[in-house]
């Protein structure tokens, strides 16, 4: 464990150090300011598309010592109404991992259940105020019974956010409900929470501190984790990319089912609009 606390730090305050040169104007990134990419990526439904790979591992969950690991693959593609407002959607496709979870020597892996969200937001950004209101859509795309809810659910979705001398702070939440599906699962009524803080430097280094918590009133269940992630942006050629690492701690979960320790990850291939 603490070897795996120190790669951790190791690889965090790399990222602190690390800088990178390219840029964007407010709504596009243009091409000598890490900064303002870095502030535009800070923002969920920033106006440019992004292709995450984000990895969430958790080890040491109940009292079976279980792990899970969760490569949530996640772009963002935005689209442009009018002058003066965007529509944004993202993409959540996870592919879960896990073994000792639901029993000793137990192991499940392949697809989740997939959200898609689509957010109407302001185009033209004033005194760093940005919104988005739409619907989430929860489609049963889980490859094992274990990994997913055979449920299509939708529900009502939601962020704001301020950005102002290189911070970005606000939350995003949403709520969904099971209208169709197998009649033998259980029903989905489930809330989802973030509250995140980030700053960002010049440079395009950043510190990202989020919480996640998800709220399933079905079950009266709360599921919560910290995630503390510092990145960097860099160029590979004309590709660019953004690197984040950090601890990931879970607070809150269903009874047995907290994890000692964890780590998030993600790789973030960004195409600034020309």
């Amino acid at each position: 464990m603490m070897k795996l606390i120190t790669i951790t730090f190791i690889l965090l305050m790399s990222l602190l150090l690390t800088s990178a040169s390219y840029a964007q104007q407010e709504e596009k990134p243009a091409q000598n300011d890490a900064g303002e990419l870095a502030k535009t990526l800070a923002n969920p439904i920033g106006a440019l598309i992004s292709v995450p790979f984000q990895n969430n591992m958790d080890v040491g969950i109940g009292e079976t010592n279980g792990s899970r690991n969760t490569m949530n693959f996640q772009p963002i593609i935005p689209f442009s109404l009018s002058s003066k407002f965007s529509l944004i959607t993202r993409y959540i496709v996870p592919v879960i991992a896990q073994y000792n979870i639901t029993g000793e020597g137990a192991k499940q892996a392949g697809l989740a259940d997939a959200l898609v969200s689509g957010w109407i937001s302001n185009s033209v950004v004033e005194n760093g105020f940005v919104w988005g209101l739409g619907s989430a859509f929860l489609i049963p795309t889980a490859t094992n019974d274990v990994l997913g809810t055979k449920k299509f659910s939708i529900g009502p979705t939601a962020i704001a956010l301020k950005q102002a001398n290189g911070w970005t702070y606000g939350a995003l939440i949403n709520q969904i409900w099971s209208v169709a599906g197998d009649e033998n699962k259980t029903d989905v009524n489930q809330m989802y929470l973030q509250p995140f803080v980030t700053y960002n430097w010049k440079s395009g280094t950043g510190l990202t501190v989020n919480t996640e918590l998800t709220q399933n009133w079905q079950a009266n269940t709360t599921n919560a984790f910290v995630n503390i992630m510092a990145g960097g942006i860099l160029k590979f050629g004309e590709q660019l990319v953004q690197f984040q690492i950090g601890p990931r701690i879970q607070v809150a979960a269903p009874e047995g089912g907290k994890a000692d320790f964890g780590v998030r990850s993600a790789v973030i291939f960004v195409f600034p609009k020309k």
